[in-house]
C-alpha cells in the first residue's frame, strides 16, 4: 500500500536530531508504526507472536535487543516495559541523538514499572488521525504558517463540496480508510468504536468496563462535543438509559483520554481590555469527528439533513486539522469563551507569542459574515498593547469556492485549501 506522507514525518525527524530516543504516541490506527517505519533502520515488533523469544531474551540480557542499525524502532514497546529504562540508560551512554524510536499503543504502559521518567533523554511526538491535507483532500493552497506572516492577500480554489465534506467527516482521518471509497471507507470508524467498546477501554488499566455503558457514554459525549459540559450534565443525560455516578463517568472519560479517543481543548486566557471573566473549563472533542458520528450511528446523508449537527462534527474535524498543522509549527490550539458567552472556536498560538483567532462555519454568506463579526468583536476585547495584534483572524469553512482576504482583514478559508 502506498505511503501517504504525514506531517509527523518532519516532527519525528526533528526530534531525533536532538534526543537519543523518541516516543511516538497517539490514537490506535492513526499510523504511528507506519510513519516510524519510514525513518527507522531496524525494527522489533514486540506484539507479534513470533517475537515472544525476544521477550525471553530480555530476561537474559535486555541489551541484546538494543543492538542494530539506528534509529531502531520498538513497536508496541509496552509489551516489555523494562525497555524504557534500558533505552534511557543506553541513550544516555551513547551520547548520540537519533538512536531509538518507540511507538505507543492503545494500552498505555503501567508507569509504576518505570524507574525513570525519561525527562531530558526522551522526546515525544503526538500523532493524530490524518488531516485533510495529509489524506489528499485539501489542496494546501493556503498555509497556516504563512498566515502568521499576515499576508495582504491569499488565494485558493476549493474543490470539496459540502456533500463530500459530510462524507469526509464520517470517514475520518484513519490512514487505511483514506485508500478506500464509499461504504468501505466508512467502516473504519465503525470498527474503531467497536474496538473501544469491546476491548480497548477495559485494557487501559485492567479495569473491566461495561460495554453498554461505554457505548452510551460515547453517544452522550458525541452530543456534547464542542462544549464545556460538566460531568453532572452527562450524568443527567444518561439517567434515562443507564445509571452512572459522576466519579464513574469521570473515570471512563479519563480512560478514553488515556487511549487518545478524546482530547480536550484547554481554555485560552489572554489579556483583556475589560474585566470580563474568561471561562476556564476545557472544551470537549473527539480526536477525530468520525468517532462521534459512528457512536451516534450517523452517516453522510444524516449530516446533510441535519446541518446544525453537521456543524458540530465539522468543528471537530477542523480542530483535528488545526492541531496537526499547529503541531508542525511548534504551537497549540486552545478555545476561548467569556462568561457572557463571547466565543472564539479556536485560537492557534505559537511559542513566540503570535496567535490567530479562528471561527468555524459550514459556509454561506450569512454564516461567514457572522463569523467575521465575532472575530472582530473578540479582537476588540483583547489588550493588544500587552499581547500584540492577532497574526490573523480566519473563518474556516466547509463550503465555499475560494480562499480570500476580506476588506476588514478577516481571511475566509475553506478547509479543503488549508495545510500546515
Amino acid at each position: 500500500m502506498e505511503y501517504k506522507p504525514r506531517i509527523a514525518d518532519k516532527l519525528l525527524s526533528r526530534k531525533l536530531q536532538s534526543k537519543g530516543a523518541v516516543l511516538v504516541e497517539g490514537a490506535k490506527w492513526c499510523g504511528k508504526t507506519t510513519t516510524s517505519e519510514q525513518i527507522a533502520k531496524s525494527v522489533l515488533y514486540l506484539a507479534q507472536p513470533a517475537s515472544q523469544h525476544l521477550l525471553q531474551m530480555a530476561d537474559i540480557n535486555i541489551g541484546y535487543l538494543l543492538e542494530g542499525p539506528v534509529p531502531r524502532l520498538f513497536d508496541e514497546w509496552q509489551e516489555l516495559p523494562r525497555l524504557w529504562d534500558a533505552i534511557r540508560w543506553e541513550a544516555d551512554h551513547r551520547q548520540k541523538p537519533g538512536q531509538f524510536i518507540l511507538t505507543g499503543s492503545a494500552v498505555p504502559v503501567d508507569k509504576t514499572k518505570l524507574v525513570h521518567s525519561g525527562t531530558g533523554r526522551f522526546a515525544w511526538v503526538k500523532m493524530r488521525p490524518m488531516s485533510l491535507f495529509e489524506s489528499g483532500e485539501s489542496n494546501g493552497a493556503v498555509s497556516l504558517g504563512d498566515l502568521f506572516g499576515k499576508p495582504e492577500e491569499i488565494w485558493g480554489e476549493n474543490k470539496i463540496t459540502l456533500e463530500e465534506m459530510s462524507f469526509l467527516t464520517c470517514r475520518g482521518g484513519w490512514p487505511q480508510s483514506a485508500f478506500l471509497d464509499g461504504e468501505a471507507a466508512l467502516e473504519g470508524a465503525l470498527d474503531y468504536v467497536e474496538a473501544i467498546v469491546n476491548t480497548d477501554l477495559s485494557r487501559v488499566d485492567g479495569v473491566r468496563r461495561n460495554p453498554d455503558r461505554i457505548r452510551k457514554l460515547l453517544a452522550v459525549y458525541a452530543r456534547h462535543q464542542g462544549g464545556q459540559v460538566p460531568v453532572r450534565i452527562m450524568k443527567d443525560d444518561l439517567q434515562g438509559s443507564i445509571a452512572m455516578s459522576e466519579d464513574t463517568i469521570a473515570s471512563y472519560l479519563q480512560a478514553l483520554s488515556n487511549i487518545f479517543v478524546v482530547e480536550n481543548a484547554n481554555a485560552w486566557n489572554p489579556n483583556l481590555r475589560s474585566a470580563t471573566a474568561v471561562r476556564t473549563s476545557p472544551t470537549r472533542y473527539f480526536t477525530d469527528p468520525s468517532i462521534g458520528t459512528a457512536a451516534l450511528g450517523l452517516g453522510p446523508g444524516a449530516l446533510m439533513s441535519d446541518l446544525p449537527t453537521f456543524g458540530l462534527f465539522f468543528e471537530t474535524l477542523c480542530i483535528r486539522d488545526l492541531r496537526v498543522y499547529t503541531d508542525s509549527l511548534g504551537g497549540e490550539v486552545s478555545h476561548f469563551r467569556t462568561k457572557d458567552n463571547l466565543e472564539c472556536d479556536a485560537v492557534a498560538h505559537l511559542r513566540d507569542g503570535r496567535y490567530g483567532l479562528v471561527e468555524i462555519k459550514l459556509g454561506g454568506e450569512r454564516a461567514v459574515e457572522y463569523g467575521a463579526k465575532t472575530l472582530l468583536k473578540v479582537k476588540s476585547k483583547l489588550d493588544t498593547g500587552k499581547m500584540g495584534e492577532p497574526s490573523f483572524m480566519m473563518v474556516l469553512t466547509a463550503a465555499g469556492d475560494y480562499a480570500y482576504r476580506r476588506k476588514d482583514g478577516v481571511y475566509v478559508v475553506p478547509a479543503g485549501t488549508l495545510k500546515d
